[in-house]
């Protein structure tokens, strides 16, 4: 189906480059960009599952748990 597009001037210029580089044609991009979007749409927004430690125990006596300058020298010494 052919339509009538109104592309930001300084977009389509760089859509050209990149078809171009890519040795394929600015519709097949268009193309492209359209299905990533209606793909990415379609998709579930799901928050990542973090990995979570329910061992006991907790920071070395003395360690400031506040202070990511005292973990970053803590961590050092251990490895």
């Amino acid at each position: 189906m052919k339509t009538t597009l109104d592309i930001n001037d300084a977009l389509l210029v760089r859509a050209k480059t990149l078809a171009a580089q890519q040795r394929t044609s600015l519709t097949r991009l268009i193309e492209e960009g359209l299905q990533l979007r209606l793909q990415r749409q379609r998709l579930p927004r799901r928050a990542a599952r973090l990995p979570v430690h329910k061992g006991k125990g907790g920071l070395v006596a003395g360690l400031d748990g506040l202070s990511n300058r005292a973990l970053l020298d803590a961590a050092d010494h251990d490895a």
